[in-house]
């Protein structure tokens, strides 16, 4: 007798210490963010998907928090760092953790995953899987996060095209990237809407998807080649311009505004509320809702509905979207809601 309960004892005991440590049934579910550089208060990718994780603690009782990347080489240690800390779901931001991610991923089958702007498989001919991508097939522990920019591009270029005075409007990007690009595709469709459904003639400045080309500044950083490029565009008689590429855009921003020479369209966030500074120079934005792809993410992997594989943000689903815009009379407005009925219809077809 003596002995059972000696044995009673050391179990009950070791149940209250497996509850200590989060891995009892009354254990808080835990979400962490990895950040991409740029710090938590980017105003773009790491703010906008860090609000889906704080969203899913108000709303569904979740532990949240965050490690910041000051470098890329502290994608891999944070995320073993969240590793060790028993966390439930891990979101990672943007392409440059593609490779981290997966490798953790395949390390470690039973961990969740959410990434931001990517999706596996992700190699390519010649390249070296674990090295040059994340993986040659998806994951069935990570779910990627994608967003049908174009759509939401499509609108922002014909209320652009509707909106210049000049008849010449603009975009650029940071780094030749599919998810930078697909931005300005969007863009360039929907003014070539505007042109062949108006009689109009608007000509694209920085972009054309025939060519696969365009205008880069080859970083995400530069204030001062948001400026430089933006004045460039304004010499050849463009007056409105959609940079894609994160805080460069706000020296372009910041151009427009002291010269009064040009407006800008925002990407990823609403920039009358992120960048609001800049607010009598914003045209619209057009919208990445990573906010609310990170939330369904946690909201599924809570309730034990979590797979791995593709979520696509479109204007059906409200994950991707665009801001209001500066100006528009009531028959602009009227036609972009029919363009984006038309979209969700399918009756309009944008991308491939």
């Amino acid at each position: 007798m003596k002995k059972l309960y000696s044995i009673l004892a050391l179990l009950l005991i070791a149940s209250l210490a497996l509850s200590a440590c989060g891995g009892g049934a009354t254990g808080k579910f835990k979400v962490a963010q990895v950040t991409d550089l740029g710090g938590i208060d980017d105003k773009s990718f790491n703010a906008t998907a860090y609000k889906g994780i704080e969203q899913a603690v108000a709303e569904l009782g979740v532990e949240g928090k965050y490690l910041e990347s000051q470098q890329q080489a502290d994608y891999a240690k944070n995320i073993q760092q969240l590793l060790g800390e028993n966390t439930d779901l891990i979101v990672t931001v943007g392409f440059l953790l593609g490779v981290d991610t997966a490798s953790a991923a395949k390390a470690n089958p039973n961990q969740k995953f959410a990434i931001v702007d990517y999706a596996y498989p992700d190699c390519w001919p010649g390249a070296v899987e674990g090295k040059d991508c994340g993986s040659t097939t998806e994951l069935p522990n990570v779910l990627g996060l994608t967003f049908s920019t174009d759509q939401a591009g499509f609108l922002a270029g014909y209320a652009a095209a509707a909106s210049t005075k000049t008849g010449k409007v603009a975009t650029f990007g940071g780094i030749q990237l599919p998810t930078v690009t697909i931005f300005m595709k969007g863009f360039e469709a929907g003014v070539d809407y505007y042109n062949s459904s108006m009689g109009a003639n608007v000509e694209v400045l920085g972009w054309k998807t025939a060519d696969d080309a365009g205008s880069f500044t080859g970083n995400f950083e530069s204030l001062d080649d948001g400026r430089s490029f933006a004045e460039a565009f304004v010499q050849e008689g463009a007056d409105i311009i959609m940079p894609v590429a994160g805080p460069v855009g706000l020296g372009s921003a910041a151009y427009c505004k002291e010269t009064g020479s040009c407006m800008i369209v925002g990407v990823d966030t609403d920039w009358t509320v992120s960048a609001s500074e800049y607010s009598d120079v914003i045209l619209t934005s057009v919208l990445k809702n990573m906010n609310v792809a990170v939330f369904d993410a946690v909201k599924a992997a809570q309730g034990g509905t979590f797979k791995g594989g593709i979520y696509t943000g479109t204007l059906a689903n409200g994950g991707v979207g665009i801001a209001s815009v500066k100006g528009a009379s009531a028959d602009l407005n009227a036609t972009l809601e029919k363009l984006k009925s038309d979209i969700v219809s399918g009756a309009i077809k944008v991308g491939g």
